[in-house]
């Protein structure tokens, strides 16, 4: 048995409701949970949440709300590895035979079904702990810099200043979409950047972390040709 857990936690600071917040006609965790439901892939898509209101929503959209999460897991220190460990941990004390857990971000608006197929591919393709999303860095990150306090500037590594672009060893990041994982990584805590896990790549342009109202911005002027193409 496959599932979603897709965590919600109330009361966003930097964007005020942002899980349940209009995106582009529909609730932003909409988005998610009807990928998830679409895909076939699950037996149960769960949210967690501790917000009635967030819980009330996505069972609107589809969602299973089984459980309400509990306060030590809902504050702004609680971890997702953590959040989900307790999904699977409420899943085991029902008896579900759980094969593999997928946490998707309640705002990845952008998650597509057959990149979900991919990550689950990808899981089983091997001993993998994890497989989630992923995508190059914009610019090289071997040639990054910082501003120094005396206002100079000085290279995080100095020994590619010269180096050629094309030459440079490709730097992959968090796409912050979804993670598929083995039930037992998800409760023992495994760390998800790491070599027992691989990536599903994914191209920059449709990459958007939302974190802030100018992502929440410039997510809703790429959604109109990411949408497009994933519909």
């Amino acid at each position: 048995m496959n599932i979603a857990v897709i965590p919600a936690r109330g009361g966003s600071k930097r964007i005020p409701g942002k899980n349940i917040k209009a995106f582009c006609g529909k609730p932003m965790i909409a988005w998610p949970v009807l990928v998830a439901k679409a895909s076939g892939l699950f037996e149960h898509v769960i949210v967690s949440t501790d917000d009635a209101e967030i819980a009330s929503v996505a069972k609107t959209w589809g969602a299973e709300v089984p459980f309400m999460r509990p306060a030590e897991l809902s504050n702004d220190y609680a971890g997702t590895i953590e959040v989900v460990a307790h999904a699977v941990q409420w899943a085991w004390a029902q008896g579900w035979p759980l094969s593999a857990v997928c946490c998707i971000y309640a705002t990845a608006p952008f998650v597509n079904a057959h990149d979900l197929e991919r990550g689950l591919d990808l899981l089983e393709s091997g001993h993998w702990q994890y497989a989630f999303t992923a995508t190059e860095y914009a610019a090289p990150i071997f040639r990054s810099f910082h501003a120094r306090p005396d206002g100079g500037l000085e290279m995080y590594f100095p020994e590619h200043f010269l180096t050629r672009s094309q030459d440079l060893p490709i730097a992959l990041h968090d796409a912050g979409q979804f993670y598929w994982g083995r039930p037992s990584a998800w409760t023992e805590g495994k760390r998800i950047f790491d070599e027992h896990s691989t990536p599903v790549i994914i191209p920059r342009w449709r990459v958007q972390d939302i974190d802030t109202e100018d992502d929440w911005t410039r997510a809703e002027m790429m959604a109109p040709v990411i949408m497009g193409r994933n519909s």
